[in-house]
């Protein structure tokens, strides 16, 4: 956003953050013009929308130091059957919420939670203070917490798919389009 901003000085930018639902909403309403959200790959944008993907973000496990499954590289999700969970996005629904059950459904089971987190940070906390696991996404642990490991995922491995939508009118908007591009470009870079 800061390197858009800089090329295009003109450009007013107003970010706000959403619930999951929203931006779809807003985008319709004409309160947004571009959206950052989570989309399936097979799941069409909703109608009279574009949506472009801008990455994969695989989700990695997060465990306490010293746990059993701290030694292994990569850890079956089906492994994490049996622990408790630390809900890491206590949304009643969302994307990523729903992702997660989905791939522990896919892995054999439904996740015991024991503690519900509204945030990624808070979650590892908890599990630093040995109360469950969880599993965030690999953009969600920019900051790791120093009680806790990663680990990535398999069978199956849990990933969110970002994409940048607009509305299809606003396709003709130099300002929405190159704003597209950037959030492409950085997240070729990233």
């Amino acid at each position: 956003m800061a390197t858009f901003k800089a090329e295009r000085a003109g450009v007013e930018l107003d970010l706000k953050l959403t619930e999951p639902t929203d931006p779809f909403e807003e985008l319709a309403a004409g309160r947004a013009d571009v959206a950052i959200t989570v989309l399936e790959p097979a799941e069409p944008a909703p109608e009279g929308m574009v949506a472009r993907h801008l990455l994969a973000d695989p989700f990695y496990a997060v465990l306490p130091r010293g746990h059993a499954l701290a030694r292994k590289r990569v850890i079956d999700l089906g492994e994490l059957a049996d622990e408790p969970w630390i809900n890491a996005d206590c949304g009643a629904t969302g994307p990523c919420k729903d992702l997660v059950t989905n791939a522990c459904a896919g892995a054999g089971f439904a996740p015991q939670v024991v503690v519900e987190s509204d945030d990624y940070a808070t979650a590892q906390g908890f599990v630093a203070a040995g109360l469950g696991v969880t599993i965030i996404p690999r953009l969600g642990l920019g900051y790791a917490h120093p009680g806790v490991v990663l680990r990535k995922l398999r069978n199956p491995e849990p990933v969110r798919h970002i994409h940048v939508v607009y509305r299809e009118d606003a396709a003709w908007n130099p300002a929405v389009v190159a704003l597209a591009e950037a959030l492409e470009k950085a997240a070729r870079a990233s």
